[in-house]
């Protein structure tokens, strides 16, 4: 058995084909069940965010449960397995581990540190589990992972100033336009992303401030709570007309703003310019809207080159967070190879006692009851000092191929 990770990001992959690929909250469950039911994959976890689209599974072979993740991938995307093909990573049980690991601690993010992956890394776990997908070995994986990220932001910097793509499209934002104090700006969409948009912007202090939303009901929760208009999602449009900023990411599967659209509220405007900033995967905003008078388009490309700028504080935590890193994959493989041992060493405990259990009851029919006692101690302590030495040695080499060997032998001489 291997844990595998298999996946894409925003290294390996162009924007276009994340979009393809990233998937849908309300599409998670197909997927994991997709996966479950493949002939190589036991257990599964989906990692689908902006910035990435990673399947984790405990594998009963490498090759064959690599071929099952990579089709997975692709159907979900609509593509050809050979699409795919030259942007996937793969890694395997320690690498695995300290891939997934660096993911929660914020090492692999477009924006160094920021804290949404740590959520986001929750939050595929719980619907695996709720989906049936995780087992015992996915759900000790993500609980360090989690841990592990809570850890890397306590005790180092990494998280300080700009820690999340929301908040950085905020900045974004007011770097171009110096300021968004005499702004009106609206928010296209009211999931974590939008929340995380609103509470940043809190801070600016906009002319105007508007949430619109799909869901109504969620659009007035964080109305309420931001001091913002709530507006319905059909209403953007016009309310375009007037704005200053548009930030957007909503969790839409395609486009929500077409070009035509766009076209509509930048004639309506009579050239007063307008910004987008588009943090979508798949994006809100039609890319070729871009080139429409008055009109200036930013997506995650653009938000990933503005923060390269600012990460020279949070790059000196780099080392201590690798460290932090290694120190908790130590720790995991140990907890793992233990428990990887823990059925065997049990099986051949309860196999031997058995024996013992059969022979001094066999005996003791011959003998006192004291003496019956005596011989029931005695042999449970010989067993006991016979086991230790097998036993230390199977959980200390567990997860190796001299691991392997040992366990195999076991199974063979005693039947288990």
């Amino acid at each position: 058995m291997s844990v595998i990770v298999i996946g894409l990001n925003h290294r390996t992959g162009p924007l276009d084909l994340l979009e393809r690929t990233t998937v849908a909250a309300s599409d998670l469950p197909k997927v994991l069940h997709d996966l479950r039911s493949r002939p190589h994959v036991r257990e599964a976890v989906v990692l689908s965010t902006c910035n990435r689209s990673e399947v984790y599974v405990l594998a009963e072979r490498f090759h064959g449960a690599s071929q099952d993740v990579r089709d997975a991938l692709a159907r979900a995307g609509g593509l050809a397995p050979e699409e795919l093909s030259d942007h996937l990573y793969t890694f395997h049980d320690a690498a695995a581990v300290t891939h997934l690991f660096s993911v929660a601690a914020g090492l692999d993010s477009a924006v160094l540190g920021e804290s949404e992956i740590l959520g986001q890394v929750k939050s595929a776990w719980d619907t695996a589990r709720r989906e049936g997908a995780a087992g015992p070995v996915t759900n000790m994986l993500f609980r360090r992972a989690v841990e592990v990220g809570k850890r890397a932001r306590t005790e180092t910097a990494i998280g300080r100033h700009i820690t999340s793509v929301s908040q950085a499209a905020v900045v974004l934002a007011t770097e171009r336009l110096g300021t968004l104090a005499d702004k009106r700006v609206l928010v296209l969409g009211a999931g974590d992303m939008g929340e995380g948009m609103l509470a940043a912007l809190d801070a600016t202090g906009p002319t105007e401030l508007v949430v619109a939303n799909r869901t109504w009901e969620r659009a007035v929760e964080l109305a309420e709570r931001y001091g913002a208009r709530p507006l319905r999602l059909e209403d953007a449009g016009e309310a375009l007309v007037h704005a200053d900023v548009l930030l957007t990411s909503t969790g839409a599967p395609g486009i929500l703003l077409e070009r035509d659209d766009l076209a509509l509220v930048t004639a309506a405007r009579e050239a007063r310019p307008l910004l987008i900033v588009d943090v979508a995967v798949p994006r809100d905003v039609d890319p070729s809207a871009a080139d429409l008078p008055g009109l200036t388009l930013l997506d995650m490309d653009d938000l990933r080159a503005f923060t390269e700028a600012g990460l020279a504080e949070r790059r000196r935590e780099v080392a201590r967070v690798r460290e932090i890193v290694e120190e908790e994959v130590d720790r995991y493989l140990d907890a793992a190879m233990a428990r990887a041992a823990a059925p065997l060493v049990a099986s051949l405990r309860t196999r031997l006692e058995e024996l013992r259990a059969a022979e001094a009851e066999r005996l003791g029919r011959r003998l006192e009851p004291t003496d019956r006692a005596a011989v029931d101690a005695v042999t449970r302590a010989v067993l006991a000092k016979l086991l230790h030495e097998p036993t230390v040695r199977l959980k200390d080499a567990a997860g190796t191929p001299r691991g392997e060997r040992l366990a195999e032998a076991l199974r063979e001489l005693f039947d288990l």
